[in-house]
């Protein structure tokens, strides 16, 4: 009760850029900014700092530098679980 999510929700994701000095700093922010905007965090993970990662797409690339512009984060992806989803 009161996480944010929708009525009978277990849980959710969401795929995110988020703008730092490094990993750990983007992170945080993005874990700030979520609950904030009245999401519990139970998680957070990191694929790695852009630097660090050799598979990044255009697309990626550009959702990067838009949360550097913009001092943002850049939620792309989100999804809500229901029991048995």
């Amino acid at each position: 009760e009161g996480d944010g999510l929708p009525e009978h929700a277990t849980g959710g994701g969401m795929m995110l850029y988020a703008p730092g000095r490094d990993e750990k700093e983007a992170v945080n922010d993005a874990a700030r900014l979520l609950k904030q905007a009245g999401l519990n965090v139970l998680e957070l993970g990191s694929e790695g700092a852009e630097a660090e990662r050799g598979d990044i797409s255009e697309e990626e690339r550009e959702l990067i530098a838009q949360a550097r512009a913009e001092n943002s984060v850049v939620v792309v992806q989100t999804e809500v679980f229901y029991e048995g989803s």
